[in-house]
C-alpha cells in the first residue's frame, strides 16, 4: 500500500468521524488511530519490523490487546482445531435475520465457501465465508456482539 492510499484512508476516516482503522492483508498490517485531530499510522510490510510513516504521522500505535476469548481459543486450537477469524471490526451476527436460523451450528460440516456469519461494519452487512473445510466444534462469540479484527469466531475440526 502506498502513501497516497493511506492518505485517502485518513481522509475517509475524517469525513466519517472514525477514530480507528486497522487492516491486515498477506502479512501487511496497517493501523490508523486519530486522537484530538492527530493522525497516527503504523504499518508492517511482510517480514519487516513495524515502521512509522511520514508526513501525517505522530507516533507508532501500540498493538491492541488480544480479545478475552483469544486465550481459550488458542488452548483449544492446539487440540487440532482450525480457527475462523474476523477479517474486520464490526458486529457479529450468526443469522441473516433475527428470526432466521443460524448460518452454521456446532456439529455441522462446512466447506470453504460456506457462509458462517455476517459482520456489520458501517451499516454494511459482510458475509464471512469459512475458508476452511471441516466440522464446526465451537462458536466463540455471542450473537449481536462487537468483534475485533483477527478475533477468533469459530473453531473447526478439519476433515
Amino acid at each position: 500500500m502506498d502513501i497516497k492510499n493511506i492518505k485517502k484512508l485518513i481522509d475517509l476516516m475524517k469525513a466519517n468521524d472514525l477514530s480507528e482503522f486497522e487492516m491486515e492483508e498477506e502479512g501487511f498490517r496497517l493501523a490508523i488511530k486519530r486522537k484530538n485531530g492527530a493522525d497516527q499510522v503504523v504499518f508492517s510490510p511482510p517480514s519487516a519490523p513495524a515502521m512509522m510513516m511520514a508526513p501525517a504521522v505522530a507516533a507508532p500505535v501500540p498493538a491492541a490487546p488480544a480479545p478475552a476469548s483469544a486465550a481459550p481459543a488458542a488452548e483449544e486450537a492446539g487440540k487440532k482445531y482450525l480457527e475462523i477469524k474476523s477479517p474486520i471490526v464490526g458486529t457479529f451476527y450468526r443469522a441473516p435475520a433475527p428470526d432466521a436460523d443460524p448460518f452454521v451450528s456446532v456439529g455441522q460440516q462446512i466447506e470453504s465457501e460456506t457462509v458462517v456469519c455476517v459482520i456489520e461494519a458501517m451499516k454494511v452487512m459482510n458475509e464471512i465465508k469459512a475458508e476452511v473445510k471441516g466440522v464446526v466444534r465451537k462458536v466463540l462469540v455471542d450473537n449481536a456482539t462487537p468483534v475485533q479484527f483477527g478475533q477468533v469466531l469459530f473453531l473447526v475440526e478439519p476433515v
